[in-house]
Formats: structure tokens, sequence, C-alpha cells
């Protein structure tokens, strides 16, 4: 089970209608004075001056109308020091209260086990750019050059993208197989072909395949919208005449070609 970078956790404290009553220190003060009979030990073990924790036990017992904590003169130190039963009782419903607190963090915690996924998402949809295409995948490959690096990388569907960018980037990006990013290209950047003409052989390193969903036409360029397998989509700007002459239609098999060099890659 995947584990969340985060979670969610907080304190219980106990007010009355005259002021707070306990916190987890106090209760912890508590609890020390519970096991070592002593105002100095249980101090030093909840992380309490010695007058903080007099002060402490002199609010407790002033608040809940019976006294918490009762003492016996001793020594230096403090001399002794118990609960009475209204202060055991007081502890025990705070440990109640306590594990009640722990089981609903529990529920909403085991929430969060896709907190970074999700995060991750909402950081990719606030990211303002001015590529039409932006799509997100995995490296599946990296090919080393002596200037350039070519990176492969695998959408959702399936569909793999080839970016190439200059080993200094990759190095500077830390990319690495397996490493998920974002892959951005400008529609302006994308060719369209369709099945007319027979097989194309193009140098162009990505051709992806699907059909076409959206055409727009605009006063000069048209707006081509290819939809790919897995739900990705790929937006293309092409002139008005290519668009009539490519007789472009909804549903129609439609190829996006855009090089390998036009395609930007982003880590988040």
């Amino acid at each position: 089970m995947a584990r969340s970078p985060f979670k969610i956790s907080s304190s219980i404290k106990l007010e009355t209608r005259r002021g707070g009553f306990a916190n987890p220190r106090w209760v912890a003060l508590l609890e020390s004075i519970e096991e070592s009979g002593s105002i100095t030990a249980a101090a030093m073990s909840a992380g309490l001056s010695y007058k903080a924790a007099w002060d402490a036990i002199d609010a407790m017992n002033n608040l809940a109308g019976k006294p918490v904590v009762v003492t016996a003169v001793g020594g230096k130190g403090g001399g002794g020091a118990k609960l009475t039963a209204r202060g055991k009782d007081i502890l025990a419903m705070y440990r109640v209260v306590e594990a009640e607190n722990e089981r609903f963090l529990a529920g909403i915690n085991s929430k969060l086990r896709h907190a970074k996924r999700d995060l991750q998402v909402l950081g990719r949809l606030s990211m303002r750019t001015s590529a039409r295409n932006q799509w997100t995948g995995k490296i599946v490959q990296i090919r080393r050059g002596a200037v350039n690096d070519e990176v492969d990388m695998k959408l959702a569907g399936g569909d793999r993208i080839a970016c190439v960018i200059t080993h200094e980037s990759v190095e500077n990006l830390g990319l690495e197989v397996g490493q998920e990013v974002i892959a951005l290209v400008k529609a302006s950047s994308v060719m369209v072909g369709t099945a007319d003409g027979g097989r194309m052989r193009l140098s162009a390193r990505n051709q992806l395949a699907g059909q076409i969903t959206r055409v727009t036409p605009g006063a000069v360029n048209t707006e081509v919208v290819i939809g790919l397998k897995g739900g990705n989509t790929v937006a293309a700007i092409i002139t008005n005449v290519a668009a009539k002459e490519l007789k472009l239609a909804i549903n129609a098999e439609a190829l996006a070609v855009f090089k390998a060099s036009s395609v930007i890659l982003g880590v988040t």
C-alpha cells in the first residue's frame, strides 16, 4: 500500500466554562505523578519547570471543583503527591477521548495514501504555459549522446513520445528511467496527416495515430484535435487551405506528427 508523505495529527485539550483545564502536557504531568508520586520527577518527565508544574496543579485543582492532586509536606523537592479519585477519573476520561481521536485520525490518514499523486496532478493543472499540448507520462528509455540525449516517455494510453534535449538538461532535471515527466508541444509544431496517398515516410520521430475529435476553423488557421488511446489528445494548428485539402472530418483517422526536438520536458 502506498504511503502518504503527509500525516494529519492533533492533540486534545479539555476546557471548562472558566478556562482551559487540561492539555497533553498537563495530562502527562498527572500520569507521571501517578507513577512516581513526586512533583519534581513528574515535572521533569512532562517537560515542565517545577514552578510550571505547581501552577498547572493549582489550576486543575481550582477548575475541577474538587482536588485533582493532593500533596504531602516533605523536604527538598516538594514532598510526595498523588492523584485523587477525581484526578484518576479525569485522566481516564482524557485517555478515552484521546483514543477516539486517534481512531478518527487513522481513518482520515488512510485517505491520504494518494495525496502525493493528487497534489502532483493539481500542480500540473495549475501550471501556466503557452504550449497547447501537455501530457504526463513515464520515462522508459534514455539514449545518451555526446551533446544531446534522446528521452522516450510512455503515455497512460501506451503511446510513446520521443524528445531530444541536451545532455546538460537531462542532468539538470535529474531524469531517469521510471520517472514521471511532463511533455509540452506547441500546436503550431504539430503536422496532421491522413491515410490518403498511402503510407507516409517521414523523418519526424513522433507519429501518433488517432481519430479526429474536433475541427475548428478560424480566419486563417484551423485547430484540429486528434484523440489518442487512453483519453489523451493532440492539438494541431494548420492552415485552412491544408485542412480543406486533407478533407478533415470528425471520427476520421489521422496522424499527429511532430519532431522530437519540438518536445519540451518538465518535472514537478
